[in-house]
């Protein structure tokens, strides 16, 4: 039963019980309306309190595998984007983020690195006999500059990497995380490197975060004169 449960994908469990829970809250609201036309209120009313919080539970469940399904699995360190660089202007550059079987995105990047966040889910316990892996998600794409002052009054550009599909699940965990056992740990990760011409990178994360390595001479060289 265990290694059953474990090979099933967590957003398709999560589904299952969306619409499991869907299906008996419907006989349950036709009982309470059956018993409230025949003036059984008290009865009526339990029904359909009981049925409403099945319908909840049944909606929680579908929108957290909504979430799931913004976030990759994690079982090792693996390749999470290759990025490219062109420059545009000083201090102005286009890069191209590329994730693996995904269409490539661009962006216009101000200042002198790029920086690149994600956010890692880890479970513990039933969840992960359940089959729920440790997950990561690419958050935000930033530039950067290397002096502060400029940070504070330069040009900033920001992109959001990963749409949010009605229930934050990252918010909800981090807000309730000591009423969520099965939720062993989450945290942001982020790394930033040199923005440079002609430069490419190659983004990996791990359980332990982000790792950014050069995969160009360019970007070899910008990394080496950066240090």
């Amino acid at each position: 039963m265990i290694e059953w449960l474990a090979g099933l994908d967590p957003q398709v469990l999560l589904l299952g019980f969306a619409v499991l829970g869907i299906g008996l809250a419907l006989p349950l609201v036709v009982a309470a309306l059956g018993r409230v036309r025949r003036l059984r209120l008290a009865t009526g009313t339990f029904y359909l309190l009981l049925g409403a919080c099945v319908v909840l539970l049944g909606v929680a469940a579908g929108l957290t595998a909504a979430s799931l399904r913004t976030y990759q699995r994690l079982t090792h360190e693996q390749l999470a984007a290759r990025v490219s660089i062109r420059q545009l202007g000083e201090r102005h550059f286009a890069l191209t983020l590329q994730p693996p079987a995904e269409t490539p995105r661009q962006f216009e990047l101000r200042g002198d690195e790029w920086q690149i966040d994600a956010r890692v889910l880890k479970w513990r316990g039933l969840a992960t006999l359940a089959g729920f892996d440790t997950v990561y998600r690419l958050d935000r794409l930033s530039g950067r500059y290397a002096d502060t002052a400029q940070e504070r009054s330069a040009p900033r550009t920001v992109y959001a990497l990963s749409p949010e599909p009605g229930l934050d699940l990252w918010s909800v965990l981090r807000r309730y995380h000591r009423f969520v056992p099965f939720a062993d740990a989450l945290y942001g990760s982020a790394a930033y490197v040199p923005l440079a011409q002609d430069a490419s990178y190659a983004v990996s994360v791990s359980a332990f975060g982000l790792v950014v390595r050069p995969e160009n001479s360019a970007a070899r060289r910008a990394v080496s004169d950066w240090r």
